[in-house]
C-alpha cells in the first residue's frame, strides 16, 4: 500500500495526481484539482473527505465517514499534492507505521493526512462536493465494498490512534471550507462559467 507514495524517479511535476482505481474523474474535475492546488501546493487538494473526532467514552480517537460540513483528511483516492510528501512518507516516516499500513492493506490515506497535516499545521482543502464519488461507492455490493466492511472501519480507528500516538499529538486540523468553481451553481448562464460539466455530474 505504501509503494503509491514512493519518490519515482519518473515523477517530473510537483503536482501528483492520487487515484484509486475505481475513482472515476472527468478531466474537468481533474483540471479545476490542479488549478485549486496550485494557489495551495502545500496542502492535499481534492474530493471525498473524512473526519476524526475524540470520543471521551473510550478516550481514543475516533473516524467518521459520514458526509458532514466538517472533515480533517481528504482521502488519497481522488486527491493532489506535491511530490515533496513522497520523499517525507518514504524517508522520514518509521518503518513500523509503514509496515502497519501493509500489513492491514489499509490506512495510507489517513498516514499521509497525518504527515502533510503535521508538516503545514493546516487542513488539507476539499473542492465541490462529489456527489458522484459518493454514489459509485454506495452503489457498490455491499460484500465486495471494503468500505461497507466493518473490520476495515475498525481497523481505521486503530491506524488513528497509533499514528497519533507516533507523532506525540493529534496533528489532523478541521475546516469547513470548501472551494467551488466561480458561479458553481449560480443561476446563470451556463456559458459564463468555465466549468460547466462539474455541475451536471
Amino acid at each position: 500500500m505504501s509503494s503509491r507514495f514512493l519518490p519515482y524517479e519518473t515523477i517530473v511535476t510537483d503536482a501528483v495526481l492520487s487515484l484509486d482505481e475505481d475513482t472515476v474523474l472527468s478531466t474537468t474535475e481533474v483540471d479545476f484539482a490542479f488549478t485549486v492546488w496550485q494557489s495551495f501546493p502545500e496542502r492535499i487538494v481534492g474530493y471525498p473527505a473524512r473526519s476524526h473526532f475524540w470520543d471521551s467514552n473510550k478516550e481514543r480517537w475516533g473516524y467518521t465517514s459520514k458526509w458532514t460540513n466538517d472533515y480533517s483528511m481528504v482521502l488519497t483516492g481522488a486527491a493532489m499534492f506535491h511530490r515533496y510528501y513522497h520523499y517525507l512518507y518514504t524517508h522520514y516516516l518509521p518503518t513500523s507505521l509503514k509496515n502497519m499500513v501493509d500489513q492491514l492493506a489499509n490506512c495510507e490515506d489517513i498516514l499521509m493526512n497525518f504527515l502533510v497535516s503535521a508538516v503545514t499545521k493546516l487542513p488539507p482543502i476539499k473542492i465541490t462536493q462529489k456527489k458522484q464519488y459518493k454514489e459509485t461507492m454506495m452503489g457498490q455490493s455491499s460484500r465486495a465494498s471494503r468500505w461497507a466492511d466493518p473490520d476495515h472501519f475498525a481497523q481505521r480507528q486503530t491506524c488513528m490512534n497509533k499514528f497519533a500516538s507516533w507523532f506525540g499529538a493529534m496533528p489532523l486540523v478541521h475546516s469547513q471550507m470548501r472551494l467551488d468553481p466561480v458561479l458553481f451553481k449560480d443561476q446563470v448562464s451556463i456559458l459564463r462559467k468555465k466549468y460547466r460539466d462539474i455541475e451536471r455530474l
